[in-house]
């Protein structure tokens, strides 16, 4: 198959950020891995490391860069809440109650889309919102599967425990009652990127009342279907 896009310098680019996809090479390996002269190969490696595409480790043997990484949370983002409207909404119908979608972003998580029960008594998160990654069932999400030292330092003045974390883990789910607000429950599934890492928190939340002190047993199942449904989107377009 030719590869070729007839913008020579932009396919020898391409060439080289393959090579690195599967892990640091030095100079040689790169000109070994793209079949390209070793000047053309060093200089396109170097403008690239520029431009923050490429970049190099502790042996100054060159790896794919941080841009990469920045471009890709955005297209996921994108592809997320593109999604995300009638996954919610749908969920919402459901339960009959409010169903919000949280990121986290450094220490707090921000609701990036809802779907607000239309009437009575409900919990309202207006999309843009910022909340505490100390309390709430999407806080247990986003926390939950974080590596080690950030999961000891987010536990840190939380309302919930390690081992809470672990049931999460364990269950695939988490439910807070009263945790982040007096008088109001709620429960959350992660949603999953293509690589399998937790990039949000589907939530329903709603009056003690409704939800009762066991919010789980009530809808753990249809959250944990909606979740599903934009993790299986994000690894359809990922």
């Amino acid at each position: 198959m030719d590869n070729s896009s007839g913008v020579g310098v932009l396919d020898k680019a391409a060439l080289v950020l393959s090579a690195l996809e599967s892990g640091p090479a030095t100079l040689a390996g790169l000109v070994a891995a793209t079949g390209l002269a070793r000047p053309t190969a060093h200089r396109l490696a170097v403008a690239l490391e520029h431009h923050r595409l490429v970049a190099r480790d502790m042996q100054g043997r060159f790896i794919l860069g941080p841009r990469l990484a920045e471009l890709a949370a955005a297209a996921g983002e994108d592809r997320l809440l593109a999604t995300a409207g009638p996954v919610l909404t749908h969920l919402r119908d459901m339960t009959g109650e409010s169903a919000q979608l949280y990121r986290r972003q450094g220490d707090m998580r921000i609701c990036v889309a809802a779907a607000e029960r239309l009437s009575g008594l409900r919990d309202t998160v207006p999309v843009g919102s910022t909340l505490t990654m100390k309390a709430g069932s999407s806080a247990q999400i986003l926390m939950a599967w974080e590596e080690p030292e950030r999961l000891h330092r987010g536990l840190q003045g939380a309302r919930f425990t390690a081992t809470a974390l672990s049931g999460v883990r364990r269950r695939g789910w988490a439910q807070s009652i009263g945790e982040r607000e007096p008088g109001v429950a709620s429960v959350s599934a992660p949603v999953r990127g293509p690589s399998n890492r937790v990039v949000a928190a589907v939530s329903v939340s709603g009056p003690i009342e409704r939800l009762t002190r066991h919010p789980g047993r009530m809808h753990a199942q249809a959250v944990i279907d909606a979740a599903g449904r934009l993790s299986e989107a994000l690894r359809r377009s990922g």
